[in-house]
């Protein structure tokens, strides 16, 4: 019994072990490495942040050195990253460490290699490190320290075009043509008077060379319907034309002119025959 519980006791210790077991870094420090002067250098641990930003120049370089352990001893793991973050697009930039088989692990960031998006930040830079590898051991997360880009006013900045994106994109509203409005009134009036003149015109010409309406009874005796279809197909016609001018459009008036054109042809041939008949008999 006591051998049984012993046993389950050391199982359990070493499960505990087991599972313990993760990744970690030490001997960290990070650098700045500038062209205008000396540089700087700053230790920092897994455990907390470094309280002040670095100021990164636009020639500078950051140099992290730092050891990477598993299970506190020096190993060298499947991946070991340096990730900047920009805050308020979230974009992440990862950079690789080289590292050994120590177990040392050492990565140098020119800003010039920083992506735009960073460059354009207004606010600081966000840096962890990332290690992970095969295995049960738990890979590691920490942010390490924040990064201060220092413009210089004389330079350029860089220029962002944002990419292509396939998606929903916004809702499109045609805008067609605007309709045609109605020509002045004083317009519309002189035209309509200069279609009607020909009108009393044609009454006062009738008066003045003696018309003969005597013939309209011999004429709709003779062939009523198509004399009246013919009169009727050519009101019908300034009718549909007018309309056109009010409120149709084209392919509205073309139907309907062709059908009243076609009764037109055919009434106005037998209308028009049977006023010949009587021009050929000498009636005037």
């Amino acid at each position: 019994m006591r051998i049984l519980q012993s046993l389950s006791t050391l199982l359990l210790v070493a499960s505990t072990a087991y599972a313990a077991s993760s990744w970690e870094f030490d001997d960290a420090t990070v650098s700045i490495k500038s062209r205008k002067g000396a540089g700087l250098t700053e230790k920092f641990t897994q455990k907390a942040t470094l309280s002040k930003a670095l100021p990164l120049d636009t020639t500078d370089t950051i140099k992290v050195v730092l050891k990477t352990k598993e299970d506190r001893k020096p190993k060298k793991p499947h991946q070991a990253f340096v990730i900047i973050k920009e805050e308020d697009t979230g974009l992440e930039a990862p950079f690789a460490f080289a590292v050994k088989e120590s177990g040392k692990a050492v990565v140098e960031i020119p800003r010039k290699e920083l992506p735009v998006q960073h460059l354009l930040s207004k606010k600081p830079l966000h840096a962890s490190i990332v290690i992970g590898s095969f295995g049960s051991s738990e890979g590691l997360v920490r942010p390490v320290f924040d990064i201060d880009l220092v413009d210089n006013p004389a330079a350029t900045p860089p220029q962002y075009e944002k990419p292509i994106r396939y998606g929903k994109l916004p809702e499109i509203h045609h805008i067609f043509k605007a309709p045609d409005r109605v020509p002045p009134k004083i317009v519309s009036i002189f035209f309509t008077l200069a279609v009607l003149a020909p009108i009393p015109a044609l009454f006062i010409g009738w008066i003045v060379l003696g018309a003969n309406l005597t013939h309209l009874k011999t004429a709709f005796a003779a062939a009523p319907l198509s004399h009246a279809i013919f009169f009727g197909s050519i009101v019908a016609m300034e009718a549909s034309f007018f309309m056109y001018h009010r409120s149709w459009n084209l392919f509205q008036l073309l139907p309907v002119a062709g059908v009243i054109g076609v009764i037109t042809f055919l009434s106005g041939t037998k209308a028009l025959g049977e006023v010949q008949s009587r021009r050929l008999a000498g009636e005037r």
